[in-house]
């Protein structure tokens, strides 16, 4: 069985490494190596890495601008990755509990091109279509129940149900992350996993879950996306969290033309991407905002300065390069013309579906989508999505 090395990126989640940690060594079935990369300490985490990393074999990478800059979830899992001395790695959460043989039941269906999920257990906190289990051990790791936990996974260890999604932890070989070059760093703080899982996807990967290699997730807090936060601590952390997910959102959608697709079961739906410029007359900042993340230039009536001035710290993309004057002609491949004093949100809805549209009706040519106030030009139709399988973009 091939050793694996499990990456845990860790912002001030000390609480939950003292849970994670003891869990991998006494659940996995061979001695693997964890690395954790700590990218914030407000906690004392780096303090307890140094008294206990020996005892529990881990090595740890600390932020070299610890405290001033942060390096983001995407790049210290590629940090982690780097540093690894194993042909395969794990992405795993601080706050998650191993469970037995997870490494063992996950390795059982690794082979090259092959990206296999383990399966979540999670208190009934957040919604599921049947690519989790809803269970109860506790909410935090202080109120986990261990025993009940664990004698539940002893009885679906021999379980042999396998499904196609893709949520963490997951295992690949480390030379197919390289092939696709790790993880954006434009996600650098959430939606990392999506844009990953969409160029796996989009490079042919084949996603596996098998459902008899668990962890116990306590759903998202050790990141803050948990809503009904319980302490002031996490009050503070999903205040946060809420900043950096719609930076974040904003940031794929730019990329991807489109907000993040998948199936029930996790496996990634990626629209079809084209060279989109939106014309908007009768404009202001409030349209400028709803509409920039969805194309790839856009052409409006109004002064930009101001949003531009706001939101260029938020995004890597060169927000004066990509607005422009409505009267600058523009030689996009798909051109959208827009009247900001009809615009509805139906037609929002249908922008934000936009390359799924195209591709079902769309040919060149001029016309209106429907009953929609929205005027389209097709010079031609090339799709780009598969330009993004590798990323470039440091």
């Amino acid at each position: 069985m091939k050793k694996i090395t499990i990456c845990i990126p860790s912002k001030s989640n000390l609480r939950y490494l003292k849970m994670a940690i003891p869990s991998i060594r006494k659940n996995e079935s061979q001695r693997n190596d964890i690395i954790v990369y700590v990218d914030e300490d407000n906690d004392g985490t780096v303090e307890w890495m140094d008294k206990n990393a020996e005892q529990y074999g881990v090595k740890v990478i600390v932020n070299p601008f610890l405290g001033k800059k942060l390096t983001g979830i995407g790049k210290a899992y590629d940090k982690c990755v780097e540093a690894s001395e194993t042909e395969v790695f794990m992405i795993g959460h601080c706050d998650m509990y191993y469970c037995k043989n997870f490494d063992k039941n996950g390795l059982e269906h690794l082979q090259k091109g092959t990206v296999v999920a383990l399966t979540r257990i999670e208190p009934p906190l957040h919604p599921n279509n049947g690519e989790k289990i809803l269970k109860d051990f506790g909410m935090y790791p202080e109120d986990l129940e261990e025993e009940k936990l664990s004698e539940y996974v002893e009885q679906h260890l021999q379980d042999d149900k396998i499904t196609n999604g893709i949520f963490a932890p997951w295992i690949m070989y480390k030379s197919d992350h390289q092939a696709i070059g790790g993880h954006d760093v434009r996600m650098h703080s959430c939606r990392e996993d999506s844009d990953i899982f969409n160029r796996m996807s989009l490079a042919g990967y084949k996603f596996v879950q098998p459902w008899n290699a668990f962890v116990y997730h306590m759903a998202g807090r050790g990141a803050g996306s948990f809503g009904n936060a319980d302490t002031e601590e996490d009050r503070i952390r999903h205040e946060k969290w809420k900043k950096n997910m719609n930076n974040s959102t904003r940031e794929f959608i730019r990329k991807w033309g489109s907000n993040v697709k998948h199936s029930a079961l996790m496996e990634p739906i990626i629209a079809p991407i084209y060279d989109i410029g939106i014309k908007v007359s009768n404009g202001n900042l409030q349209l400028l905002a709803m509409l920039e993340p969805w194309c790839n230039d856009i052409y409006i009536d109004c002064d930009s300065y101001p949003y531009i001035e706001e939101e260029q710290y938020n995004t890597s993309d060169i927000l004066p390069a990509k607005i422009h004057p409505l009267e600058v002609l523009g030689n996009n491949d798909v051109i959208l013309k827009i009247d900001g004093k009809v615009f509805t949100q139906h037609d929002y809805q249908m922008v934000m579906e936009m390359g799924s549209i195209l591709k079902q009706s769309g040919r060149v040519g001029k016309s209106k989508l429907g009953q929609f106030n929205i005027f389209v030009e097709i010079n031609k139709f090339v799709e780009k999505q598969n330009e993004l399988i590798v990323c470039k973009s440091e």
